[in-house]
């Protein structure tokens, strides 16, 4: 397979379903279904742009300053549980959503953190991410709740940092 294809297959697969559901939308339901899907799809566009442009900015603002290998002793795979746990807790100090986390892990990366350390970064992002926590999780569910669920939730992103060094499918993060 070209590499060009190999980079951009999910891309060419959304579009094929894409594609195929707006094929299916107008020839099931019509062409003012077809027409509200496009402007549905368009608004999510415009509302979700400036988040994939701000993620985007700070990923390559983030390259530029943290050079190639610089986290390879705090995050890499010769930092052992230590770099699991850094990792732990860069993640749940992240802020925002997927559009300043994912390419915040690609920086990650590219500067030498190992498969095993972002995975940790994306589960506690994810699991406990601080603000989520504060904003959310204690207003709604109250400090007992969350204080139990996050004890409980707190080893998993070390456990699966640990067990993903363990998997052997070779990773390089992409250039």
């Amino acid at each position: 397979m070209p590499a060009i294809l190999r980079q951009n297959l999910a891309f060419i697969l959304l579009l094929a379903i894409g594609i195929a559901a707006a094929v299916a939308t107008y020839a099931l339901r019509g062409e003012a279904a077809f027409r509200h899907a496009l402007e549905s799809a368009g608004s999510t566009f415009v509302f979700i742009l400036p988040s994939i442009v701000g993620g985007l900015l700070l990923a390559g603002a983030l390259k530029q300053l943290v050079p190639a290998g610089a986290l390879a002793k705090w995050m890499g795979a010769e930092a052992g549980v230590r770099g699991l746990v850094i990792a732990t807790l860069a993640g749940m100090a992240t802020p925002g959503g997927p559009m300043a986390a994912f390419p915040l892990v690609l920086v990650l990366a590219q500067a030498g953190a190992d498969r095993g350390a972002l995975v940790a970064f994306i589960f506690a992002w994810s699991l406990n991410g601080f603000q989520r926590l504060l904003i959310y999780e204690v207003p709604l569910l109250g400090t007992e709740f969350t204080l139990m669920r996050v004890l409980l939730t707190l080893p998993m992103p070390i456990l699966a940092g640990w067990l993903s060094r363990l998997i052997p499918i070779r990773w390089q993060p992409p250039a």
